[in-house]
């Protein structure tokens, strides 16, 4: 495999590692967020208006940006009915199969997600509350981490080809 390749693939691995380790302390924001939100309303009986869409927002965030580490791990559901019984290398192939369809619906989803970010900029689009949070934030976040999720899937179809190959390319 090219050394362009690998050191693609070693630095995408690398990025998705780093967003997921911050997404997995988004819960501890989240229980930070929920809990205050418990004390002030019921406790001190001060509610506070944000406290829910704002545990809403992190959760969404969470959802976001641990998509890509997901995937590098090999954490995401997978139907093993017939894969199990495939050999190293009819996985490696189903794999590039399935994940060259990934890409395409990531990449259709991608241009989606450009669109509503636009029109969130173009009309200052709020979330109709009492709080009236923008969206901008989170859906700028949510174009952010699915052009992250493109870039890992292609990271992961380069893995499957170069298994195929009888490559093996080292993380390091």
């Amino acid at each position: 495999m090219p050394k362009a390749l690998q050191i693609y693939v070693r630095t995408i691995d690398r990025i998705s590692d780093y967003i997921g380790i911050v997404a997995m302390y988004l819960i501890f924001a989240m229980i930070g967020i929920l809990l205050m939100d418990a004390i002030t309303r019921n406790v001190l009986e001060i509610p506070v208006h944000w406290g829910i869409e704002a545990a809403q927002f992190t959760l969404a965030a969470y959802y976001f940006m641990g998509g890509a580490k997901t995937m590098k791990d090999g954490d995401h559901v997978r139907m093993d009915l017939l894969y199990d019984r495939l050999s190293e290398r009819g996985k490696h192939r189903l794999d590039a199969i399935t994940t060259a369809c990934l890409l395409f619906y990531l990449v259709v989803l991608f241009i989606g997600s450009i669109s509503s970010l636009e029109y969130a900029i173009q009309t200052d689009e709020r979330r109709f509350s009492m709080w009236n949070p923008s969206m901008i934030p989170i859906k700028s976040l949510m174009v952010g981490c699915i052009a992250l999720m493109i870039l890992q899937t292609v990271s992961e179809f380069v893995k499957h080809i170069a298994a195929l190959r009888g490559e093996v390319l080292h993380e390091s």
